[in-house]
């Protein structure tokens, strides 16, 4: 399996290169659709990316501070981060430069080589503080190699006339079929799929009852001396920024992938910080040990998400790659797991009013959309490797590989042959 991890820098842009960077951005996203995005396909690596530029009118909100004007890149790829910046930077070098000329203190043409402009990059680099993988172990070749198996087995099993064949006949079929084309000598090996963890899940549990005690106090402190006082959004959808929201529209359903780019100041305080970084530990802990099988609190959708906390906690970026519609996804969240989008943003300012943490928040769903609207920034450069693939897509291809090679019952032989 291969592990799929998170880069995310922030790169202070210089005074006088803000409309030039805006431009450049602009160009890049028209390039993506002719030709840049076979000079990221040649990555091999790298399964989304997005550029944006972050300065102080991105904040719906008062910041807790006059925030600098800073280019954002995040990416998500199979790996370790110093190869997948070096691939970055040898793969198209000249489109970094172009953007990171507009950055501070980026190398001097004379200076550049593959090690400064890996080395300016990272230089930037800020933490996650909690990352989802709806399909983890599964690198960008293997999703890639897995989806063309499944589109020769279609292919095949339409261009023949089974009847009077089983199932596992029709099966067995195939796999000869599959397996006399070299191209799929790698199918031939199964591909492990992540499990729960349940030692990691009784342990959780057990701290968690252990410390009930102290949390049900400290979550009656947050209610009673926090939650009370809070200034909370009551905007509706008619309240917003009509040319914003229209601009996000115009990027949304243009494939069957959408993105989420949010950006969001904390609540000020020890009790909201200590809260929240709680929080992200009880996700990191879910999404290791229990959130592996293309779920995330039940919402099968999402291929990457992560929250990052960022300028010494003051504010929070958080970013998601779904499937379906901006409506359907948050949607999605609030019916099946509105707890815990109340549990950690109900930490940042202006969130609907919460009780006890974990419910109000989400649940007042017409608020809460427009809260979520509100607090969204355009992403301006955003790439997808494999944009006609959703995350279910991505598993019943894995399964079709593991049962390609298996002995399978009639009943299995069956299931196995509605997966394509």
């Amino acid at each position: 399996m291969t592990n799929q991890n998170p880069l995310t820098l922030l790169t202070p842009v210089r005074e006088d290169s803000f409309q030039k960077l805006n431009e450049i951005l602009e160009k890049f996203k028209v390039g993506l659709n002719h030709g840049l995005n076979e000079r990221f396909n040649r990555l091999g690596t790298l399964h989304y990316a997005r550029w944006f530029i972050l300065q102080q009118s991105s904040f719906r909100d008062t910041t807790a501070f006059p925030v600098p004007v800073r280019l954002v890149f995040s990416s998500n790829f199979d790996g370790d981060e110093d190869t997948h910046a070096e691939a970055l930077v040898t793969v198209f070098p000249e489109y970094f430069d172009e953007l990171y000329e507009c950055c501070k203190d980026y190398p001097a043409p004379a200076e550049r080589t593959v090690q400064s402009r890996k080395n300016y990059l990272l230089k930037w680099k800020i933490k996650t503080d909690a990352f989802y993988v709806g399909a983890p172990g599964r690198s960008l070749k293997q999703i890639q190699q897995e989806d063309q198996l499944k589109k020769f087995i279609r292919n095949f099993t339409n261009s023949k006339s089974w009847e009077g064949k089983s199932a596992v006949q029709i099966k067995n079929a195939v796999k000869e079929e599959v397996f006399k084309n070299p191209e799929f000598e790698w199918a031939k090996k199964p591909e492990r799929i992540a499990k729960k963890n349940w030692p990691g899940l009784i342990i959780m549990g057990l701290v968690i009852l252990i410390l009930s005690p102290i949390l049900i106090v400290w979550i009656l402190i947050v209610h009673f001396f926090y939650e009370r006082r809070d200034k909370n959004c009551y905007d509706k959808r008619s309240q917003l920024n009509d040319d914003l929201v229209r601009r996000l529209e115009t990027d949304e359903d243009l494939i069957n992938q959408n993105q989420f780019t949010q950006v969001l100041v904390m609540k000020p305080g020890f009790v909201r910080l200590a809260t929240v970084h709680a929080q992200m530990l009880f996700a990191r802990t879910l999404i290791k040990n229990l959130f592996v099988n293309g779920k995330l609190m039940g919402i099968p959708t999402i291929h990457f998400a992560r929250w990052v906390l960022f300028d010494n906690d003051k504010h929070m970026m958080f970013f998601s790659n779904f499937d379906g519609s901006w409506n359907q996804y948050l949607c999605d969240f609030i019916d099946k797991s509105g707890w815990g989008l109340t549990g950690i943003f109900s930490n940042t300012v202006n969130f609907p009013k919460t009780k006890f943490l974990f419910t109000g928040g989400a649940y007042d769903e017409e608020h809460f959309l427009a809260w979520s609207r509100g607090t969204q920034i355009l992403t301006q450069v955003w790439y997808s490797a494999y944009h006609d693939l959703s995350i279910k897509n991505i598993s019943n291809n894995t399964l079709i590989r593991n049962e390609l090679v298996k002995d399978l019952s009639e009943d299995e032989a069956q299931i196995f042959l509605k997966r394509f």
